[in-house]
């Protein structure tokens, strides 16, 4: 009795604290205190279980999204199909394609590729194409060098962005990261003279290329003074240029022909849409110093048929063109709706659409001034022939030394190195 008096005050004092029932054994038997009344009861049956946590008490699952990623990732490690019967079934994918998704997902994080197996290094690039990985802003540029520096044409031995000004603008520096290209295509993208792109090609990185079709992009004397300061001086850059397309500049004129003549390997130039003042002179010229006939019928090299983009890249630079895509796609509807307001007889601010696509010049067959370099003919001639010749050849020589003189002359007055080539050339 005085036990349980003083377990009775023990509870009275504490009575805040919810500690939950308790059991004394007496006499063999267990015994539950009522706290209430301080007295002891028979333990029945069915006890109420101990309670761990108060009322009220709730727990939150939170998941981290990289831990959810994770559990995405594992799923893929299996391979479901369908058997005849219709039975699905899975199995597991081989630690092959496990390791090279991994690499995927982390390519910005490679140190370096050199010397890696090309054979590998191309599902690697299309494992990462599927993931688009090269579409992200950042980490992209990243991926995409490693792979450039490593393989150089091999990721994309030609490119053609012909009308794809956007894409340009949007993915510069991707561009920019291409290396050892032979084919290169920027027609009607309106670059103009002082375009980093057009500073780009003058570098050593893009000596590799063979065709370079600038075909209306606001190009002037300027420019090709630019273009060709390396190769004039320091014999580097576009030297081995061989199809070149300036056709639909017309602030090129007689001037900025001359710069061209740097080109020693060039094997056809189109020039057609030009400011030439005297054509039969540049005519004239082009065949005398570096060999260029006029053809009289367009040339097959400048139909644009022949450079297509061409590589490892070639979906990825279609990603990006689907891409720009999809952020102008809101303007094409604008039309449906000014044609809806000015129904119910509303005005709208934007009265026309401004359309992403060049319109691209036509020149006529009257001023085609296409040329191309002639085959060497076969030296198995008759011996008359040879002998009639020869005189032929020593007047044309003549004739074209006292015409190397007047060019030397005017070529000193024209190809001083400006201040632009000085700084340009310092760059290198």
């Amino acid at each position: 009795q005085n036990w349980t008096r003083g377990m009775s005050y023990c509870f009275h004092s504490e009575s805040h604290l919810d500690t939950g029932p308790i059991y004394v054994r007496e006499n063999g038997k267990l015994h539950v205190v009522n706290q209430g009344a301080g007295s002891t009861q028979n333990v029945s049956p069915k006890t109420r279980p101990f309670r761990l946590f108060p009322r009220g008490f709730s727990v939150e699952l939170c998941m981290n999204r990289e831990d959810d990623r994770a559990r995405r990732q594992r799923t893929d490690h299996f391979i479901f199909t369908y058997t005849k019967e219709g039975n699905l079934r899975y199995s597991a994918k081989s630690l092959f394609s496990l390791v090279l998704g991994y690499i995927s997902d982390n390519v910005d994080h490679v140190d370096s590729l050199i010397g890696f197996p090309e054979q590998i290094a191309e599902k690697l690039f299309s494992a990462a194409e599927a993931r688009q990985k090269f579409t992200e802003p950042v980490t992209g540029l990243r991926a995409l060098q490693k792979f450039t520096e490593a393989y150089g044409n091999l990721v994309l031995c030609s490119l053609c962005l012909r009308n794809r000004y956007l894409v340009i603008s949007e993915k510069l520096e991707e561009i920019k990261s291409f290396r050892e290209l032979t084919c290169l295509d920027l027609s009607c993208c309106k670059l103009g003279d002082e375009h980093e792109l057009l500073e780009h090609l003058t570098k050593e990185a893009l000596s590799s290329v063979k065709r370079l079709l600038l075909k209306d992009n606001s190009l002037s004397d300027a420019g090709l003074r630019r273009m060709t300061a390396p190769v004039r001086v320091l014999k580097k850059g576009l030297e081995n240029l061989s199809v070149l397309d300036l056709s639909c500049n017309p602030k090129i004129t007689d001037v900025g022909i001359r710069y061209l003549f740097s080109f020693k390997k060039l094997n056809c130039l189109d020039i057609s849409g030009t400011g030439l003042k005297d054509v039969d002179a540049v005519i004239k010229r082009i065949q005398m110093r570096i060999g260029l006939v006029h053809s009289k019928v367009p040339l097959k090299e400048f139909d644009h048929s022949n450079c297509k983009t061409e590589g490892w890249a070639e979906q990825t630079v279609l990603q990006w063109e689907q891409a720009v895509m999809e952020a102008i796609k809101p303007q094409d509807d604008l039309r449906a709706r000014t044609a809806a307001l000015r129904f119910y007889g509303k005005t709208h601010r934007i009265e026309e659409v401004v359309k992403c696509k060049l319109v691209e010049p036509e020149t006529k067959a009257s001023e085609n001034l296409q040329f191309y370099k002639e085959k060497v003919q076969n030296c198995y001639l008759p011996l008359k022939k040879e002998v009639a010749s020869s005189h032929e050849l020593k007047n044309n020589k003549k004739r074209a030394l006292t015409e190397q003189d007047r060019e030397r002359t005017s070529k000193q007055k024209h190809l001083r190195l400006t201040v632009e080539d000085w700084e340009l050339l310092n760059t290198y």
